[in-house]
């Protein structure tokens, strides 16, 4: 059973569906190194190979061994610009399947349903594709090219359903489903009860391993058309974590956080714009933060000639600081805004007018007045009235329905889990949480961020399962 129905999910539900990949036979991978390994085992699925060996070496925008790896088979060397085609081949043996259930909030996609459909992505449109339908390819029947080689949230939403229909992998996928709780229990008690009607020929799911002495029980409920929840229960000897991270945003715990007028998500501005709450001559609104989603406000709010105050901790030099990441020409709407971070502080004005910004500053208190305090490094209080404040500092994933809310899992187990900060420990090689075998974690709660690295993660798990199941050749 996996959890979250995103682009992990999706890819896992591929490759567990009998989606195998191989190296194609007469292709040139531009690493010497790696190209020598996979001519090795030709006729040897990239599944049934020692990961580890075929990793070691790789470098690239990711921590994670096996995600460079996927990454660089299918896209060889787009990291320097190139176009070089996939080096995989992808058989579909269905013998080697693993009856599996993914469920999910929303339609196929999770989180890229709730986004702003026009905004544009922060990677490369093609790096949003999924194993074996470039991105591209997709845009391209639909008559459409990639802006600027970027995509918006509702192509690459529309995009991870079709893959879903394209594939026939709609079976697996349970929608509208919420999950309160997943705990081991004794084998012995589920033996006699049966699967509530989530998948029509569950026996096939808890056919458990003879050796198995504890599986997990999932329980939730799922939506129905007329609104009602209906509860279930499965079992599963494993269980995929892949929720993602967009649920619930970081508060910062100061006074006043829980007014009305401050508010926690990006959708918050736009509808106070939209309904006219808002508009060119209202007092400014407050973004605290400054992250891509701090940047996205900032631009909207800019483009509707609304007066904003910009405060956040960190200096506008900091190499931690996203901007000072980011190519120039691949993203100039965000250069603008790290420009203006610069160049208009309040310390000096610069030519940006309705902005100003705030480094090294942090919130102190939202007063009910609408007035709110922050300082800087030295100690100085600012007080400024504002029409709303938007705190957008990042997200923590929600993850209630574990014992204790996950924290034994995470590398460090006295914090609650954070992607950046305190990512779930897992094995590198196979995804399995290092505290609590059966249960795997992909995506950003296994630390991997960007699209083009989760599927790394997907093969991991993919290829430990397939051993489990005992479904490798000989």
């Amino acid at each position: 059973v996996f959890l979250g129905n995103g682009p992990s999910g999706i890819c896992l539900s591929y490759l567990l569906s009998g989606y195998i990949p191989y190296f194609k036979r007469d292709s040139l991978h531009p690493h010497p190194i790696l190209q020598r390994k996979l001519e090795e085992a030709p006729d040897t699925s990239i599944l049934d190979q020692d990961l580890e060996y075929l990793s070691e070496g790789l470098e690239g925008r990711s921590h994670s061994p096996v995600a460079l790896l996927f990454d660089t088979l299918q896209r060889p060397d787009t990291d320097f610009g190139g176009t070089a085609e996939s080096v995989l081949t992808w058989w579909h043996e269905t013998n080697r399947a693993i009856p599996h259930l993914v469920l999910g909030r929303n339609a196929p996609g999770g989180a890229w349903h709730s986004i702003e459909g026009s905004m544009v992505t922060l990677s490369k449109g093609e790096w949003m594709g999924l194993p074996d339908l470039p991105f591209k390819d997709w845009l391209k029947q639909k008559g459409r090219g990639l802006r600027n080689n970027r995509a918006t949230a509702e192509d690459i939403a529309q995009y991870y359903q079709h893959y879903v229909m394209k594939k026939g992998l709609q079976k697996n996928f349970r929608c509208g489903t919420v999950v309160t709780s997943v705990r081991k229990v004794s084998a012995e008690n589920v033996s006699g009860h049966t699967q509530e009607d989530l998948q029509e020929n569950s026996d096939s799911l808890w056919n458990f391993n003879e050796r198995s002495t504890e599986v997990f029980q999932v329980d939730g409920f799922f939506k129905t058309v007329r609104g009602d929840k209906e509860p279930f229960s499965v079992y599963a000897e494993n269980v995929v974590l892949a929720t993602g991270t967009y649920d619930s945003p970081t508060w910062l715990g100061v006074k006043g956080e829980n007014l009305s007028y401050v508010h926690h998500q990006l959708s918050a501005l736009e509808a106070a714009v939209r309904n006219n709450s808002i508009g060119i001559m209202s007092d400014p609104v407050l973004i605290v933060g400054a992250g891509l989603t701090a940047a996205d406000a900032i631009l909207f709010a800019h483009h509707c000639n609304i007066p904003v105050i910009h405060v956040f901790r960190r200096r506008v030099s900091d190499p931690g600081l996203i901007f000072n990441q980011l190519p120039k020409m691949m993203y100039p709407e965000y250069h603008k805004v790290h420009q203006m971070m610069k160049e208009q502080t309040a310390a000096c004005a610069g030519p940006y007018e309705c902005y100003v910004s705030f480094p090294e500053h942090h919130m102190l208190s939202f007063g009910k007045d609408k007035k709110c305090i922050f300082q800087d490094k030295n100690g100085y209080q600012k007080v400024y009235k504002v029409s709303m404040a938007l705190v957008v500092t990042g997200s923590n994933p929600n993850l209630s329905f574990l014992p204790n809310n996950g924290i034994d899992l995470a590398m460090d187990s006295n914090q609650p889990v954070n992607p950046k900060r305190n990512p779930i420990d897992i094995d590198p090689f196979t995804y399995e949480c290092t505290q609590e075998k059966g249960l795997y974690a992909l995506g950003p709660l296994a630390g991997d961020n960007f699209v083009r690295f989760v599927q790394g993660g997907a093969l991991a798990v993919a290829s430990s399962l397939l051993k489990k199941a005992n479904k490798n050749p000989p």
